[in-house]
């Protein structure tokens, strides 16, 4: 696999210089294929941990379907994260964003419209979101931390003043029907199928895509990509509409799950994505991301959780597990920065 590794070598008479891809040696692939590898350790590890201590619970098909299901939401806000991560940026406001499109889509006056109408409506108010932080960042220069801070309060803000604080019912039909297993696709549930699909176009857009390749040269070097001659600015304004777009999908998700719209739905979802993203292999820093990582990221603090909830254990143990894992993920990306560098 091939990144753009943009170069400033233009004279004065010559237009931007183009984006020299430049491979990178076996070594960097081969450390990929064997973080992906240990990924897959560890998820297979705490597989075997809930089928010994759970047999009968873990490894009942409902479990493993819901297990899926769970990973499904945040995993599609996790896609987006991941891209956004990769150019060097951060998003904060995920999970609030998720949270005013489910509240927004799920109102009685969105409702009179069936599914198209919540569909639309929770997919428009994310990309609206991601668009407002797209342009402050992008073009107002506004750092991605403030910016996506400030939506976090705005949308939480503007998400309990729709709902009054109150739970929103849905009563569309055809939107919670996908909910139940009627639904399954061959014992798959219709969200998880949601999820593979994003994920597909994201592995595709980050990986076989020029799209892909500016983003991973601007988080690399950002003046460097300039200078190469991509626009940098309008780049970045397309990932957080990608975010944006990814919390608008996992908020109709998140409907058709819980059958309602609450204020308080998704919370903590930018902590748990931006975890599932790193300890999967993209830099923090920007310059690299991996979705198939983030992905297995995503399955392995599913799993924990609900191999914890299986075996009655205390939340806060949970919480610390978590934890432990994030910060030896971020020492191992450390060593091997530098080991690269």
């Amino acid at each position: 696999m091939t990144h753009p590794v943009p170069t400033a070598q233009s004279g004065p008479d010559q237009g931007p210089a183009p984006v020299v891809l430049k491979k990178h040696g076996p070594r960097r692939a081969l450390r990929a294929d064997l973080h992906t590898l240990s990924l897959l350790g560890i998820l297979a590890v705490l597989v075997a941990v809930g089928g010994i201590t759970e047999p009968d619970a873990f490894l009942d098909t409902g479990n493993l379907q819901l297990v899926l299901t769970q990973a499904s939401v945040i995993g599609v806000v996790t896609v987006g994260v991941t891209l956004v991560i990769t150019s060097g940026g951060i998003d904060l406001s995920v999970g609030a964003m998720v949270a005013l499109a489910s509240v927004w889509a799920s109102t009685l006056a969105t409702q009179e419209y069936g599914f198209a109408g919540i569909l639309f409506t929770a997919v428009l108010v994310g990309l609206v979101a991601g668009l407002v932080n797209g342009v402050l960042i992008a073009y107002g220069r506004v750092v991605p931390f403030i910016a996506t801070l400030a939506m976090l309060a705005s949308a939480r803000g503007l998400a309990l003043m729709i709902t009054d604080g109150k739970t929103q019912i849905v009563t569309v039909t055809s939107v919670l029907d996908l909910g139940l297993p009627g639904s399954y696709v061959l014992g798959i549930p219709p969200l998880v199928l949601i999820f593979a699909a994003v994920t597909v176009a994201g592995w595709l857009l980050l990986n076989r895509t020029t799209f892909g390749r500016r983003t991973v040269a601007i988080g690399g070097n950002a003046e460097a990509a300039r200078l190469a001659g991509i626009d940098v600015r309008r780049q970045r304004l397309y990932l957080y509409l990608l975010s944006g777009l990814c919390c608008g999908i996992a908020a109709f998700m998140l409907i058709i799950l819980s059958g309602s719209g609450q204020n308080t739905a998704g919370n903590l979802y930018e902590l748990d994505a931006i975890a599932a993203a790193i300890i999967g292999g993209t830099l923090l820093s920007g310059g690299r991301g991996t979705i198939t990582g983030s992905v297995l990221g995503v399955l392995i603090f599913t799993t924990i959780t609900n191999i914890f909830a299986l075996n009655n254990l205390q939340s806060d143990v949970q919480q610390i597990a978590k934890g432990a894992i994030i910060v030896a993920a971020v020492l191992v990306q450390s060593r091997t920065s530098r080991t690269e560098t």
